[in-house]
């Protein structure tokens, strides 16, 4: 099933060009315009020079200046890394969420070995596309869910950083995880455009190394796996039928919000609250924080806040075995995987 296994990552040399704090950056797709100038002006080397550039074939040149004047080294051996990350989460509580991190052959969803739970866009996939042909090397992991329980090491961590509260930490191993995984079924959890952008260019090039991309698979069986909601903020809405004074057990479900009073919306067993909410939310923004979304509506910026439960793993792992997708926005895996701790070069 799926092949996974260890690479030649190619990373910072922070002692010369850091520390590393001043590199890494959250993923290309949750930085506004405001957070990528403030990244760009850490360092002249920080990661988001690399994920959001100007122009894709500005990205290609500086990646290969950076390997050429060493603030990207190579490792001589490959190795696969566990990654430990320490947060707090929306919810004020602690957490730990680990996961191995590889290379993974991209294969077709046809095949069932990879499966997705959201659809893409044609737009942010043809930006990813020239950006891969152009640095020739992933930039960014993929962010994948095991059914199962992995371990990983002791001792002290090769890399140690904390970005916006999330400490992350990386271990080279000396054991090889990957057979754990051979009869695995892996599930995106974050990062379907870059997963089918890997596809595209594999098609391209047709070489054994395009095959491969920069992956973290996170195994279900721990307690630091969380789903968070994103909450809908609606412009205008549809009719709405009678809210209900109480939630119902069982059945789609979401509070909404109004300058008028609020109740809750009910839909049927088995839906997805989002697909509850998508037939009566028009002209949306999504958001996190449900303070944000209550804030929307008392401003009279929007007629309705949709305050949604989070889906579970159980729900997203359903779905995306039934062969359907979820909604735009359906699952929000916090934290996100930090950018610039590692990179796969496709050579």
């Amino acid at each position: 099933m799926a092949a996974v296994k260890p690479f030649r990552a190619l990373r910072y040399n922070a002692e010369r060009f850091g520390p590393l704090g001043v590199l890494v950056a959250p993923p290309y797709d949750v930085i506004t315009p405001g957070e990528r100038q403030a990244f760009l002006s850490r360092s002249p080397y920080n990661v988001v020079h690399l994920t959001l550039p100007d122009d894709e074939e500005d990205a290609g040149r500086t990646l290969a200046e950076w390997r050429a004047e060493g603030v990207l080294v190579r490792d001589e051996e490959p190795a696969l890394w566990w990654l430990v990350q320490d947060y707090v989460g929306p919810d004020g509580v602690t957490r730990r969420r680990e996961g191995l991190v590889c290379a993974l052959r991209a294969e077709p969803y046809s095949s069932g070995v990879v499966l997705p739970h959201e659809r893409t866009h044609a737009g942010p996939k043809e930006g990813r596309l020239r950006l891969l042909r152009a640095t020739r090397t992933h930039v960014e992991p993929i962010f994948l869910l095991y059914d199962g329980s992995l371990a990983g090491p002791a001792g002290e961590p090769e890399l140690d950083v904390e970005l916006d509260g999330v400490r992350s930490r990386l271990w080279r191993l000396d054991e090889d995880l990957s057979p754990a995984l051979r009869d695995a079924q892996l599930l995106i959890a974050d990062g379907h455009h870059r997963y089918e952008t890997a596809l595209a260019f594999h098609e391209e090039e047709g070489s054994e190394a395009s095959a491969w991309l920069l992956a973290v698979v996170v195994p279900t069986e721990q307690e630091g796996l969380t789903i968070f909601p994103t909450h809908r903020i609606a412009l205008r809405t549809r009719p709405l039928p009678r809210l209900e004074p109480a939630p119902a057990n069982g059945r789609a479900m979401a509070e909404v919000y109004t300058r008028s009073g609020s109740g809750f919306l009910l839909g049927e067993e088995g839906e997805l609250d989002a697909e509850l909410v998508g037939r009566y939310a028009e002209e949306v923004r999504y958001t996190p924080s449900e303070d944000e979304a209550r804030a929307a509506v008392d401003s009279g910026e929007a007629e309705a806040a949709f305050l949604l439960r989070p889906p579970t793993v159980a729900q997203v792992e359903e779905v995306a075995r039934a062969g359907r997708t979820m909604p735009q926005k359906s699952t929000f895996f916090f934290p996100k995987l930090t950018s610039g701790l590692l990179f796969l070069p496709i050579d």
